[in-house]
């Protein structure tokens, strides 16, 4: 498989099956070096699998990929030594000190010496963890376990980087200072290769790729996917009873989607040319309705849409 100097990864034809299950079915595209590559996709869509054969840590049972050059099914190993991975599980040693652990991730890639030395100060300086070097990892909140995990898979310098899901179950503070981190990274030049379930991370992504059940279903930067998949208005509601606004809401034929976002409600009404008469309706409904208004639809506004769509299709084939 030819590979391009200004891809860091290539895509072609990328399949996984378990059994009779594809999780990951004949998906296909490039990610240029340097770029914050957003994957997103509801839990079981195929992110995770895709990412493990991208890793050369299982083998495709169709298709193929290349990772900086190398070829993920014909030289796996070569794959492994030249990323960083990382994932919302941290791989950290809890029993061990913040030190141990970069010494230990130090001597996988077999970084020592002076190296080493630099290494471990950049990372400490950029983890915020000077001072902490002796204390126990397991001891750390989960936002410093973030960091010092974040500098152990970049201990070796990779020029990509897979973060699985990296600020699952971490607070708002920590996640907007982790991708602090993230963007002084992709300054360098280090492609990154993101999967997160937080939508508001990915318009941090120059271009994002959206699956679900093992197949794309959308491709490109957050705007162009906008433009392309949205073309429906979005409400904001905010109402009184909102659990039951929203079953009284998913039983109307001219509603597409409703669903929480935050403490509101958004409802793709559609090409409605009249949206707000949607309030009266639900005053109508016995609901108090304090505020219903148009708003410029969010890439989770579109990711709920396209799922929605999709399932709509499956059904009706």
């Amino acid at each position: 498989m030819e590979t391009r100097v200004d891809n860091a990864i290539e895509v072609r034809g990328l399949t996984k099956r378990f059994g009779d299950f594809t999780a990951v079915d004949a998906v296909a595209f490039d990610v240029p070096r340097g770029e914050i590559f957003g994957f997103l996709g509801p839990n079981g869509s195929g992110k995770t699998t895709t990412i493990r054969m991208l890793c050369g840590t299982i083998g495709p049972s169709g298709g193929g990929a290349t990772v900086l050059g190398h070829d993920v099914v014909a030289d796996p190993e070569s794959v492994r030594r030249s990323i960083g991975y990382m994932s919302q599980k941290f791989a950290l040693f809890e029993d061990m000190t913040v030190d141990e652990n970069l010494r230990f991730y130090a001597g996988v890639y077999g970084i020592e010496g002076e190296r080493f030395t630099e290494r471990r100060r950049y990372v400490l300086e950029m983890a915020d963890l000077i001072g902490r070097e002796r204390e126990l990892t397991a001891n750390l909140s989960v936002g410093w376990k973030q960091r010092l995990a974040l500098g152990c898979a970049t201990i070796h310098e990779p020029e990509l980087l897979f973060l699985d899901e990296p600020t699952s179950g971490v607070d708002p503070t920590a996640r907007r200072q982790f991708w602090e981190l993230l963007y002084d990274l992709a300054e360098t030049g280090v492609t990154l290769f993101v999967t997160t379930h937080y939508m508001d991370e990915a318009t941090h992504c120059n271009r994002l790729a959206f699956i679900y059940n093992g197949r794309l279903i959308a491709i490109g930067s957050p705007q162009q996917i906008r433009d392309e998949h949205m073309t429906d208005q979005i409400l904001e509601v905010e109402v009184g009873d909102i659990e039951g606004a929203l079953a009284w809401l998913g039983g109307r034929a001219d509603v597409r989607e409703a669903y929480l976002s935050g403490a509101m409600l958004h409802v793709n009404v559609g090409e409605r040319t009249d949206p707000c008469a949607l309030a009266d309706e639900l005053r109508g409904g016995g609901f108090e309705v304090r505020r219903c208004e148009p708003v410029e639809a969010t890439i989770e506004d579109v990711f709920v849409h396209l799922v929605s769509t999709q399932r709509r299709e499956a059904v009706s084939r």
